[in-house]
């Protein structure tokens, strides 16, 4: 299955529509509860940021034709978390510079096959990220190697394919319809075929109406001979059209199935190859393990920055009520992610990373203002 990402200007409806603040009558609302959604910041406040920072690095105001905020759609599978889509924005913020702080994942879009009637969804994310240069204060400047850079990414992140690049997928698309067009042609031939055979088989015959005239010669009687023939052939054409439907019907979901076949050839590879590197070679299995728990500890500080944001009193819990709220995060954090426990008690073994997330869950992400001290008689207490 393959990926694409492409940022265009962030639309002003685009928190109503991503984080689905209304009804829309092009989804299934049965589907909405699958939908996942982060927010580390709003579209209106992170502008005014972005604002003031140009104005204070730069000073200058930030130009009227700039476009400080932009969104991409991502195209996923069905099983992408929301920990692979941060992965991806750290990687967009480490070699790109972009800064994701809006993720909404829609499971509840598609169609249904207007042959099949089977329901086809449209898996994809939203990305909003800021487009600043924090350097320099105002926008990023990339060139065209970088958003194919940007390709890369979002296939390495995500375990997918590749989507091809511009000028091959207008030659595909060309090659299709020239394809479409033979098809039809072929058929158009065959059906002129068949009615040929039929106008010069004995059937014919019986379609030509004849009748006697006072001296007993046989008329053909042309009305009624031209009614049967007609007949004949809209009955013919609706068989030909049926088949026709039935064969595209056909034929669409064999290369469907054979494309999901393939991709799953490539994914069964991909793993072999992976979990073989994992078994035999020590130092690839540390790096991938490194990799894996900063990818959880980068998803659960994100999930609980999100949390702070929702949740205002969480500097007045006390230390059991802390715990409950800490366990509550896991657990959500662990299904919709699809992290075992295992790798969270990984990170909490480092007691730094440990103080750390402690810090963040009571005083958000820029607050940490408590003692050593404090921080080793709550962990005592937690039982952590």
């Amino acid at each position: 299955m393959k990926t694409s990402i492409n940022f265009k200007v962030v639309k002003s409806d685009s928190e109503i529509h991503n984080f689905r603040k209304k009804s829309f009558d092009y989804i299934r609302k049965d589907l909405t509860p699958k939908n996942e959604y982060w927010m580390e910041q709003k579209i209106a406040d992170r502008l005014l940021k972005i604002e003031n920072y140009c104005k204070e690095k730069s000073g200058r105001k930030l130009q009227k034709n700039a476009m400080p905020v932009r969104e991409a759609v991502v195209v996923i599978k069905e099983n992408t978390t929301m920990q692979d889509l941060h992965n991806l924005s750290k990687r967009l913020e480490e070699e790109l510079k972009i800064r994701i702080f809006q993720i909404a994942i829609h499971k509840d879009e598609g169609h249904y096959d207007k042959d099949t009637k089977e329901w086809k969804p449209n898996y994809h994310a939203h990305l909003v990220a800021d487009w600043q240069d924090l350097q320099t204060g105002k926008t990023l400047k990339h060139q065209s190697f970088h958003y194919s850079k940007m390709q890369d990414l979002a296939a390495e992140c995500l375990e997918m394919e590749r989507g091809v690049s511009g000028s091959l997928a207008r030659l595909e698309a060309v090659e299709f319809k020239i394809k479409k067009k033979e098809e039809d042609l072929k058929i158009l031939e065959e059906r002129y075929q068949e009615m040929q055979q039929e106008m010069e088989s004995k059937k014919s015959e019986e379609l030509i109406v004849k009748e006697s005239d006072f001296l007993g010669f046989q008329k053909i009687k042309t009305d009624k001979t031209i009614e049967n023939y007609k007949m004949v052939i809209k009955t013919n054409d609706i068989q030909l059209l049926k088949n026709k439907i039935e064969l595209e019907s056909k034929e669409k979901q064999i290369a469907e199935l054979n494309t999901k076949i393939e991709s799953l050839k490539k994914d069964v590879f991909f793993f072999k190859n992976k979990n073989s590197a994992l078994l035999t070679n020590e130092t690839v299995f540390a790096v991938e393990k490194k990799k894996y728990l900063d990818s959880v500890e980068n998803t659960l500080k994100k999930a609980i920055l999100q949390e702070s944001i929702k949740t205002s009193n969480l500097q007045n819990l006390n230390d059991t009520e802390l715990k409950d709220k800490m366990i509550e995060i896991l657990q959500k954090t662990s299904k919709e992610n699809q992290i075992p426990s295992s790798a969270f008690e990984g990170i909490f073994k480092d007691s730094e990373k440990m103080t750390s997330i402690l810090a963040m869950i009571r005083f958000g992400k820029n607050r940490n203002n408590e003692s050593e001290e404090r921080n080793k008689e709550r962990k005592r207490k937690l039982g952590f």
